[in-house]
């Protein structure tokens, strides 16, 4: 998914554990790890506003837009 979340990045700026963090937001550590591993299909936004409340940022500094290469037309 191009769809990237920047927990790690924002994390070690802010000098929060993730359990901290998880805490505070009000989720599990495993939800939070699936977020980390960009495996989470779906973010509330009421999760998002958390995250943006407790670690001082805005969406756009913890989401990006990473595309992913387009596939080479075949031959023929």
């Amino acid at each position: 998914m191009p769809i990237r979340i920047q927990l790690d990045r924002l994390l070690l700026e802010r000098r929060m554990s993730p359990a901290e963090l998880a805490d505070r937001v009000g989720v599990t550590v495993a939800n939070l790890a699936i977020l980390k591993s960009g495996e989470a299909q779906a973010l509330r936004f009421s999760t998002l506003d958390a995250l943006c409340r407790e670690l001082d940022c805005q969406p756009g500094d913890l989401l990006a837009f990473e595309p992913e290469p387009m596939e080479a037309p075949r031959a023929g």
